[in-house]
């Protein structure tokens, strides 16, 4: 088998493919700072919760029932989304329609260079576990 056949490592290089997208797209924002009635893009933010759904392989996680005392409860297969936090749009639109502002963008590009960096760092590292692992040491 080789290591790209691995769900975590082909998860990682999607996400890191992912991340060059995304500089690619917040890149044409900031080089539109200044176009009347451009609205700045972004991609779909990537999950690592969605890509465990698509591989079909993990059933809802039930709780184990040992003794008949033990009180069954239903599966856990969706984690409760009603404290989830939403960010609204707090950023300006210029009187010429350009909703672009270029200290979000910044920070945006900030965000994305820093998560990038993570999961090439989470890749190669668990490149070298796993050459470790078999005993190879380059």
């Amino acid at each position: 088998m080789a290591f790209s056949d691995l769900s975590l490592l082909a998860f990682l290089k999607t996400k890191m493919k992912w991340h060059q997208a995304r500089q690619g797209v917040l890149a044409e924002n900031v080089a539109n700072a200044d176009t009347p009635r451009y609205r700045p893009q972004d991609l779909k933010a990537m999950s690592f919760a969605d890509a465990v759904k698509k591989t079909d392989r993990l059933a809802p996680v039930a709780a184990a029932v040992t003794h008949p005392a033990h009180i069954k409860g239903p599966p856990i297969s969706e984690p409760d989304r009603r404290y989830a936090g939403s960010r609204g749009t707090d950023w300006e639109i210029t009187p010429a329609g350009n909703a672009v502002v270029l200290e979000e963008q910044m920070t945006k590009v900030a965000e994305n260079q820093f998560d990038y960096q993570l999961a090439s760092t989470l890749y190669s590292r668990s490149l070298g576990l796993m050459r470790t692992a078999l005993g190879r040491n380059g």
